[in-house]
């Protein structure tokens, strides 16, 4: 496959967006470098916290996209890819939805609470299949988001499960920095 006919890569963060060490953007520096079109959501400027701010930057990078895209994301990110798709249409060629957190139940202390998540418009959770293929990742032992629940939105997205086991939630607290299996599921989702 050539260059020019690859899909665009973008990447949505979680409410902590962007860290270093973080697998997203290691895979985000990877990509680029391997030569591929990469796109971060940034943060919102204000309003960090709103679900309505969070999908209108994701918005405003795909709508600044001409052709095909893979989004590829991680923890609130996926909140906000599953809101953006409700409403929004793209060529989206499929999702990498990875470790998606339980926004209808409390998470752990020092994480917003139930109601100011609903408060932001998080909640609920859309429940609806998704408009695109997606490949849904779970990890048996993470804090913010019980293996049974996230199979269960994998099965309402009519996404495919991936169970990854003890990852806690893959991101750097859990020991994760980078995460070669994105790669492999990514290639999975352009393939079809």
């Amino acid at each position: 496959m050539s260059r020019t006919t690859e899909p665009v890569v973008v990447i949505v963060p979680g409410l902590r967006d962007h860290v270093e060490e973080h697998w997203q953007t290691l895979l985000a520096n990877r990509l680029t470098k391997a030569g591929r079109t990469v796109r971060v959501v940034p943060p919102p400027t204000q309003d960090q916290l709103s679900r309505e701010a969070r999908v209108a930057a994701l918005d405003k990078v795909m709508v600044e996209i001409a052709g095909p895209v893979v989004l590829v994301a991680h923890s609130a990110g996926v909140i906000t890819t599953v809101h953006w798709s409700q409403w929004h249409e793209a060529q989206v060629q499929g999702a990498l939805l990875v470790t998606p957190p339980d926004f209808e139940k409390p998470l752990p202390e020092g994480y917003p609470t139930p109601e100011v998540l609903d408060e932001n418009g998080w909640t609920p959770v859309p429940r609806s299949p998704l408009p695109f293929p997606s490949i849904v990742a779970a990890s048996s032992n993470d804090p913010l988001g019980s293996v049974e629940r996230v199979a269960e939105l994998a099965r309402n997205w009519a996404g495919r499960l991936v169970e990854l086991g003890e990852v806690g939630h893959l991101n750097p607290a859990s020991g994760y920095g980078p995460w070669p299996r994105a790669e492999e599921l990514l290639r999975e989702l352009e393939r079809g």
